[in-house]
């Protein structure tokens, strides 16, 4: 059962996005390191994927919003396993999991027909 609408969803997306961002900030990590830099990286491409996507927040509707789900999958894949991935585990997992997992279960949870998809 699909439980968020595109509406929704892009308006996570954003939220999302700029948390990403922020978070290197607000838990003082070394942004050259990477487990802040994964939080920028995955931020900006969220971003820019969010921009392009064909739902009711993308400006450019190029991607349909099924890639859009499935980018938000990858990219929660991996944020939540990059701690271990690369290998800061040690020092911290837990804000990488968590938020990690949130953009898997929102995208499980979004509707993909809208009439944005061609």
């Amino acid at each position: 059962m699909k439980l968020l609408s595109t509406k929704i969803h892009g308006v996570l997306d954003y939220i999302t996005a700029f948390l990403l961002l922020a978070m290197p900030y607000m838990l003082n990590y070394d942004i050259g390191a990477i487990a802040g830099r994964i939080f920028i990286i995955l931020g900006v491409a969220a971003i820019l994927y969010s921009l392009i996507t064909k739902y009711e927040f993308g400006l450019l509707n190029v991607i349909p919003m099924g890639l859009h789900l499935t980018l938000d999958v990858v990219s929660g894949i991996v944020l939540a396993a990059s701690p271990w991935l690369f290998g800061f585990q040690d020092k911290e997992f837990l804000p990488h999991l968590i938020i990690g997992l949130f953009e898997i279960v929102v995208a499980l949870l979004t509707t993909v027909k809208t009439n944005y998809d061609s």
